[in-house]
């Protein structure tokens, strides 16, 4: 499957956009905004990481994604004694062959929920670090690609301090987006209850793996000026300079803010970009790069913030 031009590829997005939205929301009420940045992720090839406090439809959600996007799923639960063949899978010696045999574990699907991924230590974890970048997988020497699309869906409680292991920022830095899920409004909690006095049907599928793909590899036809890329690269290095911060943002994270902020025109229906889809998109993948200073912290600082201060900071360059 493939689009004859930019524009045909705006208005499938576009209309894509709201079908998911209407989908998702039969099931999941409420959470409209963590879904729309989910799909953003999903269309710019990237992986997303989940923070909210436990019941808050987090589990749902990723579920539901997957059905209503026609992917396969998987969900793994990330325990201490979780072993990193246990994500990635082994050989095992076939009895009746003698031979040893591959199998594979629950990463080969095109979405995985690795669910309290900071419950596992970091030998577990620094299984992902492979598939999420190279979308490949290495098993006893052979390497395996994965399915397209593939993505990781991570979820962690970020209030949880007892049998936790933080993730390091090597492993943050694979995320493209890092994504908080709030209580949802009064309201939204109400009709909540009145869905869950009922039945709920699963939602049918609007897309499927192909056509995701397709969006996925044409991701990059979305025209950017120049100028925009200079803006990009400017917002990120003027993150390095900021006093309040440890550590600013990565090379990476201006190509994955690039990509984000494409997928974001994509689904406003534009087949160009524009500095605000760039601004919409910055502080999901600039949020869980940047790190605070102490002191910065003690005064109650926070990333939210500095993001703020470098988008009024940084002048947007006309072309």
């Amino acid at each position: 499957m493939t689009f004859s031009d930019p524009k045909e590829l705006a208005s499938r997005v576009g209309e894509l956009r709201a079908q998911v939205l209407t989908a998702v929301g039969e099931v999941v009420v409420g959470l409209e905004p963590v879904t729309l940045q989910l799909l953003t992720a999903l269309l710019a090839g990237g992986h997303a990481l989940l923070e909210g406090v436990p019941g808050t439809a987090k589990t749902t959600l990723c579920r539901t994604f997957s059905q209503v996007l026609g992917i396969d799923y998987q969900r793994v639960q990330f325990t201490p004694d979780l072993l990193p063949t246990d994500v990635v899978g082994t050989q095992i010696l076939d009895r009746q062959t003698s031979e040893f045999v591959l199998r594979k574990g629950p990463i080969f699907c095109q979405l995985m929920l690795a669910d309290e991924l900071n419950r596992a230590p970091a030998r577990t974890q620094s299984a992902l670090l492979e598939a999420m970048q190279e979308k490949q997988v290495t098993i006893e020497g052979n390497t395996l690609r994965l399915p397209r699309p593939f993505m990781v869906m991570a979820t962690q409680n970020p209030i949880e301090q007892e049998g936790v292991y933080r993730l390091p920022e090597a492993q943050l830095d694979r995320f493209l987006f890092r994504i908080e899920v709030g209580y949802p409004a009064r309201e939204h909690e109400v009709d909540m209850l009145d869905l869950h006095s009922n039945a709920i049907a699963s939602p049918a599928a609007v897309s499927n793996a192909e056509e995701v793909t397709a969006i996925q590899d044409q991701i990059d036809s979305i025209y950017g000026s120049r100028e925009l890329q200079e803006y990009i690269v400017d917002l990120i290095r003027r993150s390095r300079e900021h006093r309040d911060l440890v550590l600013g943002g990565s090379p990476r994270a201006a190509i994955y803010l690039m990509k984000a902020a494409r997928t974001h025109a994509l689904l406003r229906g534009l087949p160009y970009l524009t500095h605000e889809d760039i601004q919409s998109v910055a502080l999901p993948v600039l949020g869980h790069r940047l790190i605070l200073q102490p002191e910065a912290e003690m005064e109650g600082r926070q990333v939210s913030d500095i993001v703020k201060e470098l988008i009024q900071a940084v002048p947007v360059l006309k072309s």
